[in-house]
């Protein structure tokens, strides 16, 4: 039995004393095994490893366990701890090794670290509590026992053309008063507004991180009003494998874990996918100003990318740069996302700057990085959904050549700016929306609309209301002087931010509905900002990562305020899901390649036949076969599409639909009276040879 050394007397709670024996080098982190605990944590320059242990919230240890050498199996520092229970310690590692930064190493004994493959951390419990700060062990491991009762839960497997996501904030979807559940802010409330998702129509979730992070990194007050601010985003990681506990309704021990399952199994009963938005590009620690929780005091110069000065390369623009493509951080990554699919039931993740994950571990571009070529062809993420934000904070812009290994899709940034562009009546924009109308066959001509994820606001930048209400950000409350990105292409129509004019008013809503109408009728993945279905404002910031305030949550009152708009999305949803032409997984190419009688797509003007893509053209129309649906394997109507950004009235000669029957007018943003209908119950149009469109206006037919 090796020497068990006892720090203060609160080792006489043991029922029975601590035996320690030779550990497993696998799994790494603290697994349950008979009668104790299998701890594991790998570290190539560490000299010496000590286990630290601790009742469950006490500030001191009751025990520390110095690794014997003989133990060490390779680079990995493995014990097994007879006599522990599970339920009531929390561990963490002290490693010894040379402290000598410039060369890459930043041991110190002295201190505690979090075990990198930790499935639970505690410290951070309750949202908004301040920890210790004499503490110098602030994130605790916890170790998990029991099962979670799945049933016949499996993620879904949803072909990605047929989604339509929600880009959410677990926290800011319930938190604020109206929402009228039981426990804002948390996984559990998230779960009782499931019906209010599937009324909206929404089949797939992407939740803002869930890994667990500390909401008081770089804590302060804005000056001016003494508002608290936090990291609300949460994206910048403590752990790759932990759920936040501080969105847990109970406060239990471990309750983060069940809660979040229990959601995911819930979502998927409803037929809603979950992706969860990933962050491998950095971690909290920051730079070499930062605090060491874990990977810096472990192994630094293998977790993050250095200069040749041991410096942290700063890709990411948070100070530090995960070193991706290092074959044991490759590992941790890989360990991370086959946990999530295999523990959690995940459908796919979306990866935050995941340009960072081409770069070599001396920063360099790679053109076939080997972290991305083993999630495409790693066994147990076969099914799930792979979505690259394809850019980091260095410039290095991966849009349209992203290595996708025939998996991956990739947030959009084109389509996003060329829509908001020709809402706002932009000349030059005809082509450029053509091509995002078609899916982007201008940036992914091999790849198929499969591989855009479409969208017009995500959390980073405006909300839709606020596009259409602001020229300028307006980012004072984060207390940093209006700090943030100007390039907004957004459009106040007259008055900056909130007015009385109704005139302003009708038309910004009007432009509001033009945008979810271009969205959903584009070929591709579309993707959808929580709030937008109900007008929700952040008053004009485009940068919200730290307002844990109404400027960030969904105000439910606005849900009858804004019936319309909520009303308008809801139908647009419905209609895309009942129209599979809408939503193909090749490229539509403008020809009648199946000899069907129709092309696939055909483009219109004002005149049928006859688009104008010209430089000052402010419409577009377009017509899709239903015998293209699918690629052909599905039947479908015939779907015309009319778009008017200019500022005067148009009117628009209809084609003759190619299946026969007569056009009916499912949506048109400039009549009132006809604004949009339930899918299935659209009225005749009692003129079949043209449709006259307002100025800044959509019109949507359907042939039967």
């Amino acid at each position: 039995m090796a020497e068990v050394q006892v720090i203060g007397q609160e080792i006489t709670g043991h029922d029975e004393p601590l035996e320690v024996q030779p550990g497993n080098p696998l799994p790494f982190g603290a697994t349950a095994v008979p009668e104790g605990i299998n701890f594991s944590i790998y570290s190539r320059h560490a000299t010496a490893c000590t286990l630290v242990l601790f009742k469950k919230g006490a500030s001191r240890p009751f025990a520390e366990i110095p690794i014997p050498a003989n133990y060490r199996i390779g680079d990995v520092y493995p014990v097994i701890v007879r006599g522990l229970d599970h339920n009531e310690i929390e561990y963490g590692y002290r490693l010894e090794g040379p402290h000598d930064p410039e060369n890459g190493y930043r041991f110190d004994a002295d201190m505690i670290l979090l075990d990198p493959y930790a499935k639970a951390i505690g410290g951070r419990e309750v949202w908004g509590k301040r920890m210790d700060p004499h503490d110098p062990f602030q994130h605790r491991g916890r170790v998990l026992t029991g099962t979670f009762d799945w049933g016949d839960d499996r993620p879904l497997k949803t072909p990605i053309e047929d989604l339509v996501i929600y880009e959410m904030h677990v926290r800011g979807f319930t938190r604020h008063d109206p929402s009228g559940v039981q426990h804002p802010g948390t996984y559990d409330a998230l779960r009782e507004k499931i019906p209010y998702l599937k009324e909206l129509g929404v089949n797939a979730v992407e939740l803002m991180p869930v890994f667990e992070f500390d909401e008081f990194e770089h804590a302060r007050r804005n000056p001016e009003t003494d508002e608290l601010l936090l990291n609300y985003w949460g994206y910048s990681p403590i752990s790759f494998f932990a759920p936040k506990a501080g969105y847990a309704a109970s406060g239990e021990r471990g309750g983060e874990v069940n809660e979040l399952k229990a959601l995911i199994k819930a979502l998927h009963e409803n037929g809603i996918e979950v992706i969860l938005d990933v962050v491998y590009n950095h971690t909290a620690e920051g730079n070499e100003k930062g605090p060491t929780i874990s990977f810096k005091g472990i192994d630094n110069s293998i977790y993050y990318i250095l200069t040749p000065e041991g410096y942290y390369y700063n890709f990411s623009g948070t100070g530090n740069t995960f070193n991706c493509n290092h074959p044991r951080v490759r590992q941790l990554i890989l360990d991370s996302l086959r946990y999530w699919v295999a523990e959690y039931h995940v459908d796919g993740f979306r990866f935050d700057l995941a340009s960072i994950m081409t770069r070599d571990v001396d920063g360099t571009p790679l053109p076939d990085p080997p972290v991305l070529r083993e999630m495409t062809d790693d066994p147990i993420l076969g099914h799930t959904k792979l979505i690259a934000e394809p850019w980091d904070a260095d410039g290095l812009y991966h849009l349209g050549s992203f290595p996708a290994y025939g998996r991956w899709a990739e947030w959009n940034g084109q389509y996003r700016d060329t829509v908001r562009r020709w809402l706002k009546g932009d000349e030059g924009q005809a082509g450029a929306l053509g091509q995002a109308l078609l899916g982007s066959p201008d940036l992914y001509p091999r790849r198929g609309p499969i591989a855009t994820i479409n969208f017009i606001t995500a959390h980073d930048g405006f909300t839709l209301l606020d596009l259409v209400s602001y020229n300028e950000k307006h980012n004072e409350a984060n207390a940093e002087g209006d700090n943030g990105t100007g390039n907004n292409n957004s459009w106040n129509h007259g008055v900056e931010g909130p007015t009385d004019d109704p005139e302003i008013n009708t038309l910004r809503r009007r432009q509001i509905k033009n945008a979810i109408a271009t969205l959903l009728v584009s070929q591709g993945v579309p993707m959808l900002l929580m709030g937008d279905e109900i007008g929700r404002s952040q008053h004009g910031n485009n940068n919200a990562y730290c307002q844990d305030s109404p400027v960030s949550w969904m105000d439910w009152s606005k849900l009858e305020e804004n019936g319309d708009i909520f009303r308008f999305f809801r139908n647009m949803i419905r209609f895309r899901m009942w129209h599979p032409v809408l939503r193909n997984g090749h490229f539509l190419r403008g020809e009648d390649y199946n000899g069907v009688g129709c092309a696939d797509i055909t483009w219109h003007g004002m005149k049928v036949g006859k688009p104008n893509w010209a430089k000052n053209s402010h419409t577009l129309a377009f017509m899709l076969c239903g015998a293209y649906a699918k690629g052909g394997l599905a039947q479908d109507n015939d779907i015309y599409v009319a778009l008017n950004t200019h500022w005067k009235p148009h009117t628009f000669e209809l084609p003759t639909p190619p299946s026969g029957g007569g056009w009916h007018l499912f949506a048109n943003t400039g009549d009132p009276a006809h604004e949009i209908h339930e899918p299935g119950h659209e009225p005749w149009l009692e003129n079949q040879q043209k449709i006259a469109l307002e100025p800044r206006s959509v019109a949507i037919l359907v042939a039967k």
